[in-house]
């Protein structure tokens, strides 16, 4: 059985207090939550939630990395570094980081093995854009990042990763992919993760992302192949945020 996992992306979000403050509120919010909950707040305030986390049921994770563990790379962050923070998640590919910042299916691959290499799980991002939606290549587009992400990786690391799949015209839209849509992408990437590692496949856990909100988390998560949500914008807030987690906890 898959635990559900549900993860807050902030994104450039929050100062160190606001962030400390969101998480304090949060856990008392979701406490005895049946579900996994994981934050990941901009680096700055990793170490602030680290401590505001700290005997809760809340998770910290990280939304990049860098692959090489030191060196002369001005403005990166390393998984080592990471790791020492308390960060037991790692953001990988997100749509915006290939969008704005030159990600390539090659450098996420460096990036998982380095996520993997330090003990920490990389939460994999994959999704096509509206063109590409438009023009039938959401499967041949999803395929394409999924085997770039896991390639090099044996069967047992395949097995503890988390794939986000996360359509791009579907992110910060307020527009989302209906359950079945989700489903059924969702579903086909599992079924690309068995050809390249066989049973591994059952083991993994596939989230949506996309404009989730409280009202449409349910429906969600109550689809056999989705094991959770890479949350955006709705999870800025600690009642919206929670409210998600508590929908998603009755499924």
């Amino acid at each position: 059985m898959r635990r559900l996992i549900i993860a807050g992306n902030w994104k450039m979000h929050k100062t160190v207090q606001q962030a400390v403050d969101f998480t304090k509120e949060l856990a008392s919010l979701a406490a005895g939550a049946g579900v996994e909950i994981v934050l990941c707040p901009p680096f700055t305030a990793l170490h602030g939630v680290a401590e505001a986390a700290r005997g809760t049921n809340i998770a910290l994770g990280a939304q990049d990395v860098y692959w090489e563990d030191e060196g002369a790379f001005t403005g990166e962050i390393s998984a080592p570094m990471l790791k020492e923070v308390g960060c037991q998640y790692v953001i990988v590919g997100h749509s915006e980081r290939r969008r704005y910042f030159g990600e390539t299916d090659e450098t996420v691959n460096k990036k998982v093995k380095a996520v993997f290499k330090h003990g920490m799980t990389p939460v994999v991002c994959v999704g096509e854009t509206l063109p590409e939606r438009e023009a039938g290549r959401t499967e041949q587009v999803v395929r394409a990042q999924t085997e770039a992400a896991l390639k090099g990786l044996d069967a047992e690391k395949v097995a503890g990763l988390v794939i986000a799949y996360e359509p791009v015209w579907a992110i910060g839209t307020g527009k989302t992919a209906s359950a079945e849509d989700a489903q059924q992408v969702i579903a086909y990437i599992r079924g690309v993760i068995r050809e390249l590692a066989g049973d591994s496949a059952d083991k993994v856990r596939i989230q949506y992302g996309g404009s989730v909100k409280p009202e449409n988390a349910a429906g969600l998560m109550s689809q056999p192949d989705i094991d959770g949500a890479l949350v955006g914008g709705a999870s800025l807030k600690p009642d919206s945020f929670a409210g998600i987690i508590k929908e998603s906890g009755k499924v």
